[in-house]
């Protein structure tokens, strides 16, 4: 991205992040913004204030599970993994970006009258 200004995240951008960070393998939360802020050259970052009530939010869905472990720096860290009913969701919710993504690069391909 030229600009260095960060982008603001779309109304729910944040839970698809989310689950394919998780994708990969369980993740404590600091880790879960780390790799986004990593795989999008730093344009999207995750604040805690957002981060937490989502993880909440996506345990009450039953789309991840939560359990305590220790971190790579040796500090108790609540990990977070990907249920079978997160990963049908992740699947739907990849494909509807797709859609999003393909419509709105029609519309600005367009070119001008």
């Amino acid at each position: 991205m030229a600009s260095t200004a960060k982008m603001d995240l779309l109304q729910g951008t944040l839970d698809v992040l989310i689950l394919k960070a998780l994708s990969w393998g369980p993740l404590h939360g600091y880790a879960i913004v780390r790799w986004i802020t990593q795989r999008t050259d730093d344009a999207l970052r995750i604040e805690e204030g957002a981060l937490y009530p989502a993880l909440h939010r996506m345990e009450q869905r039953e789309w991840i599970e939560a359990e305590w472990g220790v971190s790579e720096n040796n500090r108790r860290a609540k990990f977070y993994r990907l249920t079978e009913t997160g990963r049908r969701q992740l699947r739907a919710e990849a494909e509807s970006w797709r859609r999003y993504a393909e419509a709105v690069g029609k519309v600005l391909a367009t070119a001008t009258a």
